[in-house]
């Protein structure tokens, strides 16, 4: 429905990932790619961190750059945060990345570089840790593309570079402006699509992948893309049935943002490289957000056996071929929430128990027919930016190819759908046979159930208690010349400072 050329060309010269996991939401995925650790050992598993709440990510946690900067890279932040702010210490800036642009909270417009949450509203766009107030009408899209650019057009090659890119897009705006289209890909560009806001959101997501194509190509430019690994990943589900104002897509699957359906976190992400000994195929290995520290640590040179305390592993093994593709035995931990009751995990990379409904979206929301555009797919993934580049690297797609790899990665489903089974007292599903999560196994296999519930209590046991605060109203922005900022090193002193 909504063409992603630059994409489809990296996914289908590379690695695309068919059984990939993330979390629910924002903050906890955002931690556990960067920590290698889960939301339940690092406090992070209830909701997300407001701009308002005194709070982050902790800082005893150590982040990539941090065991990347040692092995000698020069590691960049470019787009969004969301990790907390409240100190100066809890910024990127002072966290490992050498620079960091863009904005900390979690959401924001995209042209005048606001957030607004609740009645609190104020500019949240940083260079480092300093506001910036000359972009106002220029689309945040389009911003963190050029300061990737400018990153790789300025990097000395003689040693490497991490950059990671956190784009706004494809999250809503404001809640006054949730869906908002760049100036080069406009809504009208969509015909096929009937729903206003589902043609805004593929503008959206157009102009994401465009944005893509032009880092692919300043790689290509610099002559980087050669000894490059690139990883695309989402961080949680869409926000589907009008959550947030967003327009998403998750179908076939269960659910969206928020939920413990696979709608909510079974996500989208590949891998390219040409140091990727086998490529256009599709990795059905069951891969999660955690398992990149410890993957890009050790296509780095590291060692992450080393590292105490990660719950990811390294899949590096089977990116190049040294592991197979296939497991039988992997268990994730999609989160325990005590805060609503609400918790779910996957065992044998397969079977998978949901206990608690405390969101009011637990169906299917369909979005209308798969490829109703009309396009020709693979002439526009072979005349985009990224295909060109790949191409000229002698990683070309041909159409059968990129068909093939369309239908091996594909989810599909019965469409004839029963009543959602209600989990309020759990459910067990078969996420191989039934990736739709149709049909409770809770009946025919009690002991199966008996067996994921002890395990969810073992991982209970092991988790540390939520770093959830109350916000605090001194972080309001009317309060700091309506900028959000590192409000509690800011406080006059004999002020009570926040934890």
């Amino acid at each position: 429905m909504i063409p992603t050329p630059n994409l489809d060309a990296l996914a289908f010269s590379g690695a695309a990932l068919g059984r990939y996991y993330v979390h629910a939401l924002c903050t906890p995925s955002r931690a556990a790619l960067l920590t290698g650790r889960l939301p339940t050992h690092t406090g992070l598993q209830t909701d997300v961190i407001y701009a308002s709440e005194p709070y982050g990510l902790g800082l005893n946690e150590t982040l990539l750059p941090q065991l990347l900067e040692p092995l000698g890279y020069s590691c960049h932040a470019v787009g969004k945060w969301h990790l907390g702010f409240y100190r100066r210490a809890y910024t990127p800036s002072q966290r490992g990345f050498k620079s960091h642009l863009g904005f900390w909270a979690g959401h924001g417009d995209y042209y005048d570089h606001t957030a607004k949450e609740g009645e609190y509203w104020g500019l949240d766009l940083h260079r480092d840790l300093e506001p910036v107030g000359d972009q106002l009408g220029r689309y945040s899209t389009d911003i963190f593309t050029e300061e990737a650019e400018r990153l790789i057009s300025a990097h000395n090659a003689s040693r490497p570079l991490f950059l990671y890119l956190a784009h706004q897009a494809v999250h809503a705006g404001n809640s006054y402006a949730p869906l908002q289209p760049g100036p080069a890909i406009g809504a009208d560009q969509f015909p096929w699509i009937t729903d206003p806001q589902r043609r805004a959101f593929a503008a959206v997501t157009a102009a994401l992948d465009a944005a893509v194509g032009r880092v692919v190509a300043a790689l290509a430019r610099a002559d980087l893309l050669s000894n490059s690994l690139i990883v695309v990943t989402t961080d949680n589900g869409g926000a589907v049935d009008g959550v947030d104002g967003n327009a998403a897509s998750n179908w076939p699957l269960r659910g969206g943002k928020y939920t413990l359906w696979e709608g909510g976190v079974r996500g989208s992400a590949l891998v390219w490289s040409p140091r990727l000994p086998r490529w256009s195929r599709p990795v059905q290995r069951t891969v999660h957000i955690t398992d990149w520290l410890p993957t890009l640590l050790e296509a780095a040179g590291g060692a992450p056996d080393r590292l105490p305390a990660l719950d990811g592993v390294s899949q590096w093994p089977v990116l190049t071929g040294a592991a197979p593709d296939q497991d039988t035995d992997r268990t994730i931990l999609h989160n325990i929430d005590p805060s609503n009751n609400y918790s779910a995990l996957m065992v044998d990379a397969r079977y998978k128990l949901v206990q608690g409904e405390p969101f009011p979206y637990n169906g299917w929301y369909s979005a209308g027919a798969r490829n109703s555009s009309g396009l020709d797919m693979f002439a526009l993934l072979s005349e985009s930016p990224a295909g060109q580049a790949v191409s000229q690297l002698g990683r070309p797609v041909d159409r059968e190819t990129a068909d093939s790899l369309r239908r091996q990665l594909a989810v599909e489903c019965d469409t004839e759908r029963p009543t959602a089974a209600h989990c309020a007292d759990g459910c067990v599903f078969d996420v191989v046979a039934d990736p739709c999560e149709t049909t409770d196994l809770s009946d025919t296999q009690p002991l199966l159930r008996r067996q994921l519930e002890e395990r969810l209590d073992q991982l209970r046991a092991s988790m540390v208690p939520s770093r959830k605060v109350p916000a605090d109203p001194r972080a309001d922005p009317k309060l700091w010349n309506y900028t959000w900022t590192y409000w509690a090193d800011l406080l006059p002193d004999g002020c009570p400072q926040p934890p």
